[in-house]
Parts: structure tokens; sequence; C-alpha cells
């Protein structure tokens, strides 16, 4: 009689824990127990990943509206002493957790491109290259007037450079300022801002757009 009673306490706890558990996961969607759902897609990742988002600036809104994307940020992903990190071209340019970089973005929404044949052109000795690149511009002010210079960065610009020099890839053509849609009022808002009426049209430019389209990259996550 006792041990069908220990028996039948034991079914009841596990019943009930199980319902337990299945609440919380339902109700807290951000519990511990469906971290591993919610960060599953970080298997696809690899050092080196190119990763875009939606930021919600006037800035943002105006790049978007500019080069005809949804695209208005991104940033190159590192590997760093086994953590998972962007470094981004903000102000100033640095290293984000990449889970921290994702938070920011208009509905926590991202795409991940990697270069094409990946495993093969990007050597552990080619990221070497291109991290030490990367942190020779860490620390750089944000580049609100998208000069092709390294004096200030804007984060097309870093992934573009840290490519080029890093791996010798030129991942776009570049385009010059006066090839994007600057006819729209909110975009010739922010364009007399930065430049009164000395545009500098002809000035050299990379958008993230590019970079999305590129035909060297493929897409290894979307969560739009």
């Amino acid at each position: 009689m006792k041990k069908q009673k220990h028996w039948f306490l034991g079914i009841t706890f596990l019943l009930s824990f199980g319902l337990a558990l299945y609440v919380a996961m339902a109700v807290f969607p951000n519990n511990p127990f469906s971290k591993k759902t919610e960060n599953s897609s970080f298997n696809k990742i690899q050092d080196g990943d190119i990763i875009f988002q939606t930021s919600e600036s006037k800035q943002c809104e105006a790049v978007r509206i500019a080069t005809n994307s949804k695209f208005s940020h991104c940033g190159i992903i590192f590997f760093v002493n086994g953590g998972e990190f962007v470094l981004e071209a903000v102000q100033p340019v640095k290293i984000t957790p990449l889970q921290e970089w994702i938070a920011r973005g208009k509905d926590h929404k991202y795409v991940v491109k990697r270069l094409k044949n990946a495993e093969k052109i990007l050597s552990d000795e080619t990221l070497e290259k291109m991290k030490a690149y990367g942190k020779h511009l860490l620390g750089k002010e944000y580049d609100a007037y998208f000069e092709w210079t390294d004096t200030r960065i804007y984060c097309s610009e870093l992934i573009w450079k840290i490519y080029k020099n890093g791996a010798g890839i030129e991942l776009s053509k570049l385009k010059e300022l006066k090839d994007f849609n600057l006819h729209d009022e909110r975009v010739q808002k922010i364009v007399k801002e930065r430049y009164g009426n000395d545009i500098p049209m002809e000035e050299k430019v990379v958008a993230p757009s590019d970079l999305v389209d590129s035909d060297l990259l493929e897409t290894v996550i979307d969560t739009y």
C-alpha cells in the first residue's frame, strides 16, 4: 500500500512539474528553458559572416529610402575567446555582443550573409588579417558624412574595407553619392543638415544594400 502511495505521489509530481514547465515556456518565452530554441540559428553562424538589420533613427530612415532597401545597418561577426561579437561602426567603431546587437534592431530581425566558398577562402590566417585590420579601426569616430577615408568610418564602409584589406576581396563595386535617391524630402533634409549646399555628389560610397545584394555573398539566416 505504501509503495502504491509513493508511486502515485511520484507520478503526480512529474505531471505537475511537466505542466509548470510547459506553462513557463509558453508564457515566458525568454526563460532559460527556451533559450535553446531562441539561439538555435546561431549554430549556423561562422567567423567572418556579415549581419544586417533595420534601424529606426532618422538617418537610418534616410539611408533606407536613398538606397531603396530595408537594411540600414550592418556589421561583421567575429569569434573572440569563444564568444560571438559584431564589429560595427557606430559612435565609435566598437565590438558588440551578437545578442545585444540583434536586440537593437527593429523587431529583433536580421539577415546573415556569408562569402561563397568561405570555407576555402577565409582561412584562419585570412581571418586573423581581417581581425587585425578591424582592430586598427576600433575607436574611430562614426562618419556621418560618408567620406571615403579612414579618418572616420561608417558601417558598410567598415565591412568593405575589412574584406578588401584583410582578404583581398571587393564585396561590391563602389558607387557615388549621386547614384542614390536623393530626391525624397526626408533624404534631402538629412543631406542638407550634413552638407549644406555643397553636396559631394562624386564621393565614393558603399551602402548596406550594396553588400546585401553582392553576388559574392549567400544568405545563411533570414529572420524577416
